[in-house]
């Protein structure tokens, strides 16, 4: 067995179908627990989520807004898994996969509130006065220390993946993006090449590199503050870009979202019945590419996000694990479902779907492209997964930096984030399919101590969540 081989024979158990059944599993269990919230509550959470963004919001020193950590973690989970895992899924797994990307969010929802909840309840502060947390914090205070090993094996695999699924991945699917965009409007990335690290690459993909490699440079080294502040500026104004060009590639193909919808309901139980029996497209595939890129997507039960809500400066538990909840809403309900149905409008426009696991982005270009033309849709798209790509880089910066910070202390931070600025630029250039395999496995094992704290605390979770409703008027 070659090393490609073993990663793939991981990377096939770290999102196989015992791993989502895990997952979703664990947000079945504690939707259970707490009384199905995500929809009993559901107008409490966004009245007091995104109902108080123009509310004027402070934080003290070491801390962020609420909003500016919910930003900070959109920033992340908002990526190219929104717009290439969208249409990757949908290629691999039929329209169908839709509906169980829908259906992981909901139990998601509940599994991202737990992660914040427990997040903020067993947060610290640092050397440096900023409060920390996460998964490998809630494990140490909530279970003991004798489970500090297993917050130090979360704390590695999230470290590592960092380079990876937050890092390399990204910024190469930026100078990928920008590459495509070029070629679109006449221009040729292949007239202008050098040699770079023993390959031939086109001087536009180091010019990309060592412009992101900047501006997260400049972004992380500000401090955590900083990258809050960033966030809460760019993550609003990309969603909006990409929500309202979605929608318009939408209202074109108004008259056929019945047929569409149709669609998704038929393939999540017969893929066959939606597709006329012609791909060969199981019910498992649907299922499990649905769910997988939905997880992978909004990382409800991964343990990632944790780490930027703990930065808050909520003091309430409760009230921050409101922001998970609207999270997972926002990045697979919303985002998600804008990609599939622009996607699925396209393919009803004429655009010829290539079903398989060589599927992209191209199939998203193309469908822009039947309302804003070849030029402009490659220019939309481009533009989208640059600031989604560019957004995921810098709160993983973040993510990384602070699961370095558990394991070998604070002092050590600024070696490990000067090693993460330089590798954006190596990123840039690369062909990096082992790199993602490599990347999307250790992402995938991350999960594996967060599901197990989220389960020894769920009594936690449950007794915070009735305290805070007791009594409580809803407003």
């Amino acid at each position: 067995m070659t090393f490609s081989e073993f990663v793939d024979f991981l990377n096939g158990i770290a999102w196989g179908p015992w791993m989502l059944m895990l997952l979703v599993g664990t947000g079945v269990y504690l939707t259970v627990r707490v009384g199905f919230m995500q929809f009993t509550k559901f107008g409490y959470a966004m009245k007091n989520t995104i109902g108080k963004i123009f509310q004027k919001q402070t934080a003290a020193g070491g801390e962020v807004t609420p909003f500016q950590a919910l930003t900070t973690a959109l920033a992340a989970t908002v990526g190219t898994g929104n717009i290439a895992g969208v249409t990757g899924a949908i290629a691999v797994g039929g329209p169908g996969a839709v509906f169980w990307m829908w259906v992981s969010a909901l139990f998601g929802m509940v599994t991202k509130y737990s992660e914040v909840v427990l997040a903020v309840k067993y947060r610290e502060r640092n050397a440096k006065g900023d409060y920390v947390g996460g998964p490998m914090y809630y494990i140490k205070n909530g279970m003991g220390e004798k489970w500090k090993w297993l917050a130090s094996l979360f704390s590695l695999l999230a470290a590592l993946a960092a380079f990876g699924i937050g890092n390399m991945t990204q910024v190469n699917t930026i100078a990928g993006s920008f590459n495509a965009a070029i070629d679109a409007f006449g221009g040729s990335t292949q007239s202008t090449v050098v040699q770079f690290l023993g390959q031939t690459v086109p001087v536009s993909s180091i010019a990309v590199g060592l412009l992101v490699a900047v501006i997260v440079a400049m972004v992380l080294f500000g401090g955590l503050k900083r990258i809050g502040k960033v966030t809460e500026m760019m993550v609003p104004l990309m969603a909006a870009i990409y929500i309202v060009c979605s929608f318009i590639v939408i209202g074109a193909n108004i008259g056929s979202l019945g047929k569409i919808f149709g669609m998704i309901f038929k393939g999540a139980f017969s893929a066959e019945a939606a597709l006329g029996g012609a791909f060969g497209i199981t019910i498992m595939q649907t299922i499990q590419k649905g769910v997988g890129r939905g997880v992978f997507s909004n990382e409800a039960g991964l343990g990632s996000a944790p780490m930027a809500h703990a930065a808050s400066s909520e003091k309430d538990p409760v009230k921050q694990g409101l922001y998970g909840i609207f999270e997972v809403f926002m990045d697979t309900i919303v985002i998600c479902t804008m990609t599939a149905l622009t996607l699925l409008c396209g393919v009803e426009s004429g655009v010829e779907i290539i079903w398989g696991e060589s599927a992209g982005a191209e199939l998203i270009i193309a469908s822009f492209s039947t309302v804003f033309g070849g030029k402009f849709g490659s220019a939309i798209v481009a533009l989208a997964i640059s600031l989604f790509a560019l957004s995921t880089i810098l709160s993983w910066s973040l993510y990384g930096s602070r699961s370095c910070e558990f394991l070998l202390g604070h002092k050590v931070t600024v070696v490990y984030q000067v090693i993460f600025v330089l590798v954006v630029v190596v990123g840039a250039t690369l062909d990096l399919k082992l790199v993602w395999d490599i990347a999307d496995t250790l992402n995938g094992f991350m999960a594996i101590p967060n599901l197990i704290a989220l389960l020894a605390l769920s009594g936690v979770v449950i007794k915070l969540t009735k305290e805070h409703f007791a009594g409580k008027k809803l407003r």
